[in-house]
């Protein structure tokens, strides 16, 4: 990547890694150190730069700008960062993606770079540009964790009115690091939580800082005794979080696109067009607004738009949401011709990027070459992805059609002859690395009834029972289907009208019935039934006219040497009587009279097939807080499939939902979320688009090759949350014996806002070692918590004495260190040495039997 000019005060890049961010500080945009990535001051403003690296080396490859807005942040601040910005763009060029990001609201796409969270920090950074310091544990901070995929942490106030029972909690004291989980929070939330807490731990402690979790408070008495000596003794029940406000599909897909252009000094911004939106509708010369539900607003600038123009992009935009009187910090996105984002171009019909276009059709005849090389789609699965082939369709086949609730088996003989009125279920078995790997077609005849779909899914779920749930679904439509599907029946698919009889066959033969044959060879070569009348023929492609004396094969001027190969190999499955062939143009007499005479029909030159430039896009399915939300996760990698995910990928010709291992009670519930998402995408998506649901562990290649690098290792070697708190944290011991201890150490903490609590009343002393400030030795066992009573009171004032009767001052955690020596040794039948030497819980015991707990 080239340098940036530096007579304008812009760095250099030339870092190997991804992102490059800096921060204002003191109207300078200054550089932020790698290792603070992540945190975010809320007074100052943010540029980070995204250049992915599979896309450094590529010419004009587009790249990610974002301008991120503190919500403490100044005007001034605000506008050093603009004005980075733009001279930042003019220095990398073209082929920019320019972001505006507010605090809280970020974009998927800036969200995706920071893994596994991003921390907001009050205030304003020091001077000395210490953004995260190494190794220092006089630490005492609260942070409220929110971990929805993307996870986010803020620093709150140091008390329990900041907790809440649906969220997480991070209580960080340098040394220590408790996790609190709210009794609400999911097993998920819990471990993307536990993996910011972990991160903190290896950025900020070099991995030296104890961490303990807290999932039940009963459960963990230790901690929770720490955290009281922290944060106090708890008054009142915890409240529940109101849940966070998240956009529907419904929302989102209510799109429309303005007009943007000057009228002698006024800027005019006019509505063009709803969803579905076509590409045809943006002019180079001009500039657009697209209005994305007030979720997000789009800024396009075509080509040949003045830098003047360019440069009034992000003011244009907020003016916009000004006057829609959407919140100030909706999200904004300004692209230009060329570098479109992968979610831009999916709010319309169709996209087709020149470049992409024409590599597709120079290559495709290689790649159709390489489709009969199982080895090489085995070893390459981004090739199976882009042509939807696990290999090439020469494995085992076996057909069941769905009669009443049940299946019945199909001849061999029968396997490729489908029925319009009827649900099937093609089961394919191959191997790969020496094991077995399954696919299941659901295949639903377009005259099927609503029963037979039913016991089509019904059937499907016994068979993936018996199969140990190792099977890969694809639900297909009649129409619809996908080339691996086609390539199974080696072009000898042919679907009949009406439904089929109890063998599978199709229905008695009628006199006339007129066939449709597509396709140019064994992997793409389908036919279907269609009625029986020449305005159904079309001079592209072959059609089969079978009569009660005679079979005319039908050849279209437009036809290919190809395509009638492929058509005098399905003849014999359709008749057998005896065949003829005839050329469009010299047809006898008898052929259009079966067809109850001449008629107008297609004869125009089929033009190419339009090759839409959409890049593969992944989000995780939620309905926690109602109506189906999705969270996309940009630039993803198989790292973002968790155990408790359900993810929706869509690669635009299928749409792939993977369950993880721990979300198998959303099986049923995920195909239905497939069927929404086409439902209510803005372009205007085919409900008939294959929807195929993966299995953690059973993934094919043509799921796999869409992500870098996958590990098909992965999944037997990564840990449970469960599995990473019982053994992994490694904490268990050191936190129990420093909780052993808690009477005999002394948190290094001063009141806050003038509240008194159990720390403020505990003597503390400083010390010169900041390594040791968190946790201070105190005095020896046996003097213990009596150090902190400067008086002796009677105990009728402690015992059985709830926290709010006790006397002014008293450590409600320590009420028997206030009896006297004599009151102590009656009550305990021990002097104070001998009860504080006693373990932890054996103490705990006898308060509680004796009303001092």
């Amino acid at each position: 990547m080239r340098r940036m000019d530096t007579n304008r005060g812009l760095p250099a890049i030339e870092s190997h890694r991804d992102l490059h961010i800096w921060i204002t500080e003191n109207l300078k945009m200054v550089p932020v150190p790698e290792r603070a990535y992540g945190n975010f001051f809320e007074e100052h403003c943010y540029i980070v730069l995204h250049v992915p690296q599979s896309l450094k080396t590529t010419s004009g490859a587009p790249k990610d700008l974002h301008y991120w807005v503190g919500k403490e942040a100044g005007v001034e601040a605000q506008g050093t960062a603009g004005s980075f910005v733009q001279h930042l763009q003019e220095a990398l060029g073209g082929a920019t993606v320019q972001h505006r990001e507010a605090q809280g609201h970020e974009s998927a796409c800036f969200r995706s770079y920071f893994r596994p969270g991003i921390i907001y920090r009050k205030g304003g950074l020091a001077s000395a540009l210490k953004h995260v310091e190494t190794n220092v544990y006089n630490i005492q901070r609260l942070l409220h964790i929110r971990a929805g995929k993307h996870v986010s942490a803020s620093e709150v106030e140091l008390s329990w009115h900041s907790f809440n029972k649906s969220d997480i909690f991070l209580l960080d004291l340098g040394k220590m690091m408790i996790q609190w989980n709210g009794p609400k929070t999911s097993t998920a939330e819990k471990a993307r939580g536990l993996a910011l807490t972990r991160s903190l731990q290896d950025r900020e402690r070099g991995g030296r800082a104890q961490i303990g979790v807290v999932d039940d408070e009963a459960e963990a008495t230790d901690l929770m005794q720490i955290m009281e000596a922290v944060l106090g003794c708890r008054v009142g029940n915890l409240h529940t979080a109101m849940p966070s406000k998240s956009t529907d599909q419904l929302q989102k897909a209510n799109v429309r696109l303005y007009h943007v252009y000057e009228k002698g000094k006024d800027v005019v911004i006019q509505e063009l067009s709803t969803c579905p939106l076509a590409q045809d509708l943006l002019q180079k010369e001009d500039c657009y607004i697209l209005d994305q539900g007030g979720f997000k607003i789009y800024v396009w600038q075509g080509r040949m738009t003045s830098l003047q123009e360019k440069k009034a992009a992000f003011s244009r935009a907020l003016g916009f949401i000004q006057a829609k009187g959407y919140p100030s910090y909706t999200n904004v996105e300004v692209v230009d011709e060329g570098a479109e984002s992968a979610a831009f171009k999916q709010l319309f019909r169709s996209w087709s990027g020149e470049q992409r276009k024409n590599k597709h059709l120079r290559g495709m005849g290689k790649l159709l070459q390489v489709k009969l090389d199982v080895g090489k789609l085995h070893s390459h699965p981004e090739l199976a992805a882009q042509l939807r082939m696990v290999d090439d369709g020469s494995g085992k086949v076996e057909v069941w059609y769905i009669q009443g609730s049940r299946r019945q088996p199909v001849d061999p003989m029968h396997h490729g002859q489908l029925c319009a009125g009827n649900c099937y279920l093609v089961l394919y078995t191959y191997q790969k690395m020496g094991l077995d790997q399954y696919i299941l077609y659901l295949w639903q005849g377009l005259q099927a009834t609503a029963h037979e779909i039913k016991a089509l899914k019904g059937n499907a779920e016994e068979l993936d029972l018996q199969y140990h749930r190792a099977l890969v679904q694809e639900h297909v439509t009649m129409g619809s289907e996908p080339p691996h599907f086609l390539a199974i029946f080696q072009g000898q698919l042919v679907i009949f009208q009406g439904s089929a009889g109890h063998n599978g066959k199709g229905q008695p033969e009628s006199a006339t019935r007129l066939f449709h044959v597509q396709g140019t060879d064994s992997y793409n070569t389908w036919t279907l039934e269609v009625p029986a009348r020449a305005s159904a023929l079309n001079s592209n492609d072959i059609f089969l006219l079978a009569t009660a004396s005679l079979c005319y094969l039908w050849f279209g001027k437009g036809c290919s040497g190809d395509q009638r190969e492929m058509a005098r190999t399905v003849v014999t499955v359709i008749s057998r009587k005896d065949k003829e062939m005839v050329l469009e143009g010299q047809e006898p007499p008898h052929f259009w009279e079966a067809l109850g005479g001449r008629a107008p029909y297609p004869s125009s030159k089929r033009l190419p097939e339009d090759v839409s430039d959409f890049q593969p896009r992944l989000f995780e399915c939620s309905i926690q807080t109602g109506p189906l939300v999705l969270t996309e996760v940009v630039f993803f990698s198989q790292e973002d499939l968790d155990k408790y995910d359900v993810m929706l990928l869509d690669t635009w010709e299928e749409i792939f939902l993977w369950l993880g291992a721990a979300a198998s009670e959303w099986k049923q519930e995920a195909v239905a979320w497939g069927r929404e998402y086409l439902k209510t995408h803005p372009a205007g998506r085919s409900l008939a688009t294959p929807i195929v649901l993966v299995k953690q562990g059973h993934e094919p290649p043509t799921f796999t090759g869409w992500f870098h690098n996958w590990d098909p290792y992965k999944w037997t070697n990564n840990q449970s949350y469960e599995e990473v708190v019982e053994g992994g944290l490694g904490a268990v011991s050191a936190i129990s014996e420093r909780t052993a201890q808690v009477s005999s150490f002394r948190l290094s903490r001063s009141p806050r806002n003038g509240r008194a609590g159990p720390l403020a009343l505990w003597a503390l002393k400083g010390s010169k070692d900041s390594s040791e400030n968190e946790l201070e030795r105190g005095p020896k066992a046996g003097s213990g918590p009596r150090s902190v009573a400067s008086r002796s009171l009677p105990q009728e004032q402690l015992r059985h004495q709830a926290v709010e009767d006790l006397p002014e001052g008293v450590d409600p955690a320590h009420k028997e260190s206030y009896l006297s020596d004599s009151d102590f040794q009656d009550i305990f039948g021990k002097s104070k040495e001998e009860f504080y030497s006693m373990a932890k819980w054996r103490q705990q015991q006898q308060k509680k039997q004796l009303g001092f707990f």
